[in-house]
């Protein structure tokens, strides 16, 4: 019996949970409800459990019912947590005492000057926005001043005397990435505010095992989504939403439709098992249950699972193995009368693993970018793996076409017989022979591809089989081979400019 399996969000998650949507382009939407309580006038909201990787120009801070008027005067983020350089920098001038541990004595304190601390902070919004030579010139002034400089006793060193014992946390430090406003509140009183930015760190994709018989072309199909914390921040009992497409994203700057994105991922209601929808012109995935997503965490969720998927093993011999690299630099119009192009080839014949995405298939839904691997079961019920590749977001009622290998026991020669080009006129002949062998014990149909690279105003003058015209550039002979035959065919194509 065919099963196809989407898992969906309820509508009865708690609204106090986070929410996250992922996109699979190393960026996600965070939203999380925050309660405050607001005096009239300005008030100063601080909120220490945000991304590491958090632009903030991309932050939203509001009251989701509206009943509430505030305005922010004033957003800051701060991302330097404190680290021992950190600490050291804010005792620049200052005396403080060192912890001095040596095997077979009992520990000492000594006492030492700051003279430098060899922190060297960065400015994360400039390293997105300047990128890869921002990042050189912080890591060569950090090289230049790396090396703390502590005075003890009227000496300078360039170490560390021990371990360094702070007096106490400062106001300048922060345990986690921060969030502070000042906030205009028209009135006093408690409030739900809804909070939502744009994150780097997140990430996810599709991965599909399909699992074919021994001997007959329909396949198990389980499609899992594989999601990549690498934000900072741990999020727990998170609704998670997966965006599959191409958005555009600008790095140096967050436009509004990232902002309209955030507000616009709310909750679906509770709906059948196999859901799925179109969001904009995007692909919106849903997950069934919430779930925990720690920093650092890579996390797998089964998302769509049938059986008895049509599928059809296609050989294809593509002969012609140009490498367009060496022919860089050359005009269109010397190539075409070039007696060297073309010539080499290969005899490798591609196998293919082709099915349609549709309902009467088992499918019928959007199927985002991801790997497809394929296994096969031996005589024995073993299963074995027989190749991978990748495919791009697939809408219903498409062919996914995937490369998986090449095949062993059929081979492909392909040879060029003639070239003539007479310049006065304005044309060109060239002939192929292809010759195919077919050394399994069951007969098989190659697919014959040639590409017609000498221009686009060509005709097949000659031709031992049949062809179809593929696109502007590009025929397909279709050849049926017996077991342990051999086949030539044969054309001529004929070029006008």
């Amino acid at each position: 019996m065919k099963k196809l399996l989407i898992l969906v969000l309820p509508a009865a998650a708690l609204a106090a949970d986070p929410a996250l949507t992922i996109y699979n382009q190393n960026f996600g939407v965070v939203r999380e409800t925050i309660p405050l309580q607001l005096k009239e006038g300005v008030n100063d909201v601080k909120f220490a459990d945000v991304t590491v990787h958090l632009e903030p120009e991309s932050v939203i801070l509001r009251d989701p019912s509206g009943k509430a008027e505030i305005q922010i005067f004033e957003q800051n983020f701060r991302n330097d947590p404190v680290n021992q350089r950190m600490m050291l920098s804010l005792f620049e001038g200052k005396e403080i005492s060192f912890r001095v541990s040596e095997p077979e004595k009992p520990d000492r304190v000594v006492k030492g000057r700051v003279i430098r601390s060899g922190y060297a902070p960065h400015n994360a919004t400039a390293m997105r926005r300047y990128g890869r030579a921002y990042y050189q010139s912080q890591m060569a002034t950090a090289a230049e001043t790396a090396e703390p400089i502590i005075e003890v006793d009227g000496e300078l060193q360039f170490n560390l005397p021990g371990m360094p014992v702070f007096p106490a946390l400062t106001d300048e430090t922060i345990l986690k990435p921060e969030l502070s406003w000042k906030l205009q509140s028209s009135k006093p009183g408690k409030l739900d505010a809804e909070l939502c930015y744009v994150s780097g760190g997140m990430s996810w994709e599709a991965d599909y095992n399909l699992v074919a018989p021994e001997d007959g072309g329909k396949l198990d199909l389980i499609g899992w989504v594989t999601m990549d914390n690498q934000s900072g921040k741990s999020f727990t009992n998170a609704r998670v939403k997966l965006m599959a497409g191409d958005v555009s994203k600008i790095e140096e700057d967050q436009t509004a439709q990232y902002r309209a994105a955030a507000m616009s991922a709310i909750a679906d209601a509770a709906g059948p098992p196999v859901t799925e929808k179109a969001f904009d012109e995007y692909h919106l995935y849903t997950l069934q249950r919430p779930l925990t997503l720690r920093d650092r965490e890579t996390k797998q969720v089964e998302f769509v699972r049938t059986s008895a998927v049509a599928s059809e093993r296609v050989y294809v011999y593509d002969g012609a193995s140009i490498d367009w690299d060496r022919w860089r630099g050359y005009d269109p119009s010397s190539l075409r009368q070039n007696d060297a192009l073309g010539t080499q080839s290969n005899n490798k014949v591609r196998v293919m693993r082709e099915f349609k995405n549709s309902k009467e298939n088992g499918l019928g839904i959007p199927l985002p970018k991801g790997r497809l691997r394929f296994y096969q079961r031996d005589e024995d019920g073993q299963l074995e793996f027989i190749g991978e590749n990748d495919i791009d977001h697939t809408p219903k009622d498409e062919t996914i076409r995937v490369y998986v290998g090449n095949a062993f026991d059929i081979v492909g020669e392909r040879k060029r017989t003639s070239f003539r080009v007479d310049n006065s006129n304005n044309w060109a002949d060239e002939s192929f022979e292809i010759t195919l062998r077919n050394r399994k014990t069951e007969p098989v149909e190659i697919r014959v591809v040639e590409h017609l690279f000498r221009w686009v105003n060509w005709e097949i003058r000659e031709h031992s089989d049949a062809f179809t015209k593929v696109d502007a550039q590009k025929i397909e002979f279709r050849v049926r081979l017996q077991p342990d035959e051999e086949k030539k065919l044969s054309y001529l194509v004929h070029y006008s400019w």
